[in-house]
Formats: structure tokens, C-alpha cells, sequence
């Protein structure tokens, strides 16, 4: 409990992976297109933000490290994305290896975070991040 907490953007799209789940997950989320905003919008709620497992400051501290890198004009989005052939994961689809903006697919993370997750954020924003 007395570690730091590592805000990485990999609890967003970590859920995605499919690799030994391919007859389950892997068949639940091939009908999706992450490129098509509408499927986009019940995956990231349905997948990227049902993160129950979290605090609502770990939440607050997601949300303002996505923020961060979503300003940095120079942050490489797409490297989330990118799977080794020595790692333990693989994605549903083709298109989730080389998505057509990876940086517009974590904009909407974002958006979407800020309304699913509005109280969580609120009551951390709240409080005294010293005492934390």
C-alpha cells in the first residue's frame, strides 16, 4: 500500500488485451471497431474506465496524467499500442496495432472519464493531495 502508484496510460487500454482470453474476450470485443467513435464510446466505457480495482485518487491521478501527456504535442500515443513478439498480449483486432489516431482514441478517454468518473474526480480534487 506504500507505493507509489504508477498512473501509466496502460490501465486504459491494458483491459483490451486478449492474449489467452482469444474464445472469450477476444470473440466479445472483435465485433468492435476502435476506429469508429460509437463503438469507441461502449469501449471505453464498457472496458478502459470499469477500473473498480481503483481508488477514486488513483482515478484523479489517471485523469491528470492523461492530461499531461495529451498536451504534450510530442507524446507517441501509438507506442501503447505497439506489442512486442515476445509479449504476452495481443489485441482483438488488425486495427487495434495501428489505429487511424491514437491520440484521438485517448482524447476520448478523456472526455469520457471526466463524465464517468465526475464525483470520483470531484471528491479527490477536494482534498488535500499532502495527505495522501
Amino acid at each position: 500500500m506504500d507505493e507509489k502508484f504508477d498512473a501509466g496510460l496502460m490501465w486504459f487500454v491494458g483491459r483490451f488485451s486478449v492474449y489467452d482470453r482469444e474464445e472469450t474476450l477476444g470473440i466479445e470485443l472483435e465485433v468492435y471497431d476502435p476506429d469508429n467513435k460509437i463503438d469507441r464510446t461502449g469501449l471505453i466505457k464498457k472496458y478502459a474506465l470499469d477500473l473498480g480495482c481503483l481508488s477514486y485518487r488513483h482515478k484523479f491521478v489517471l485523469v491528470e496524467s492523461l492530461a499531461d501527456k495529451l498536451h504534450d504535442r510530442n507524446y507517441d500515443f501509438q507506442s501503447l499500442f505497439e506489442i512486442d513478439e515476445g509479449e504476452a498480449s495481443s489485441w482483438p483486432r488488425e486495427e487495434w496495432y495501428k489505429l487511424e489516431s491514437p491520440r484521438g482514441f485517448f482524447q476520448h478517454v478523456y472526455t469520457l472519464a471526466l463524465e464517468v468518473w465526475e464525483d470520483d474526480l470531484l471528491k479527490a480534487s477536494l482534498e488535500d493531495r499532502a495527505t495522501w
